[in-house]
């Protein structure tokens, strides 16, 4: 039976003793969106559409090419392992991904690979291979989730290291709460690099069909979006989370209690913050540094 996301026995063992505040002062249910809230006044304009598919294509890999910047930036490059997946708008069968062996650092639009459901080079660069545990993880993952558009997965330092424990993040903090719930699940098998379709499959079943983060046990992150932005700031976040998470667990082991997010303002920051549109704009920062710092030779 393939596995689902679950809490560990330790992870619930661990559960019964936690301490949550309560929220003396709950806010009322946003009538905002997500963006008019976090906007005062005007609020920013929405994700981006574009008139034809080659347009919106390549608006798309220059953002893909940024975000493997942003991750080199960031140190999560480790050998040839890890890739973003981006479908393709107009033939939604196919996604582009990184070829094999080419730092992140380096990458540009025209340096990414199509390939179709049956691992097959359709398009794009053909000088390299992509990696092929990379279309199994993938591949698994658009076929499951239609609406996820772009899938992220790197073996970054904090992220390997909190999948040791084989346990879900928990709400010790604002930033967090953006995987509230079932957006973040736990892969809790590890059979190895991952070459078969079964495998793949499996991870995708792990995720679920609200998820937005994986963890997967002995091996890393894995983070979806609507667009690769979403994706892109959704891994940094996770990552980011499980480098507190280990933090606030030395701090614990040395007899400080924990504190928890209250349920209510979890969920409440969650309604009014982890949304497509708000998420897009949330990796803005970062990619427009990178854009800079390249002087554009992302987008050739």
């Amino acid at each position: 039976m393939a596995p689902s996301a679950i809490h560990s026995p330790h992870e619930q063992n661990h559960d019964e003793l936690k301490l949550t505040s309560k929220s003396t002062h709950a806010q009322p249910t946003p009538k905002k969106t997500p963006l008019e809230l976090i906007s005062q006044a005007t609020a920013l304009p929405g994700i981006p559409s574009f008139p034809t598919y080659a347009a919106h294509r390549q608006w798309m890999l220059s953002k893909m090419a940024l975000a493997f910047r942003v991750f080199a930036r960031k140190g999560f490059t480790e050998g040839m392992s890890g890739h973003i997946s981006v479908r393709d708008p107009e033939n939604p069968h196919t996604f582009w991904t990184n070829p094999l062996s080419k730092h992140f650092a380096l990458l540009k639009a025209s340096d990414m690979v199509l390939v179709d459901y049956d691992g097959e080079v359709v398009g794009g660069n053909r000088s390299l291979p992509a990696n092929a545990a990379g279309f199994q993880i993938h591949s698994a993952i658009h076929k499951a989730r239609p609406d996820a558009m772009a899938a992220c997965h790197t073996h970054s330092k904090y992220g390997k290291a909190w999948s040791g424990f084989n346990r879900r993040l928990e709400m010790l903090n604002q930033d967090v709460t953006y995987f509230y719930g079932d957006a973040q699940a736990v892969y809790s098998e590890f059979n190895g690099v991952v070459f078969s379709a079964e495998e793949g499959e499996r991870l995708a079943a792990a995720l679920g069909p609200n998820g937005k983060g994986l963890i997967l046990r002995n091996h890393g992150l894995l983070t979806v979006g609507s667009t690769v932005d979403e994706a892109c700031y959704l891994y940094m976040l996770m990552e980011r989370c499980c480098e507190v998470q280990l933090l606030v667990e030395a701090a614990a082991a040395n007899g400080l209690q924990k504190v928890y997010v209250p349920d209510e303002a979890a969920r409440y920051t969650f309604d009014a913050a982890s949304d497509p549109e708000a998420l897009y704009w949330e990796a803005q920062p970062d990619m427009e540094y990178e854009a800079e710092m390249c002087d554009g030779r992302h987008a050739l």
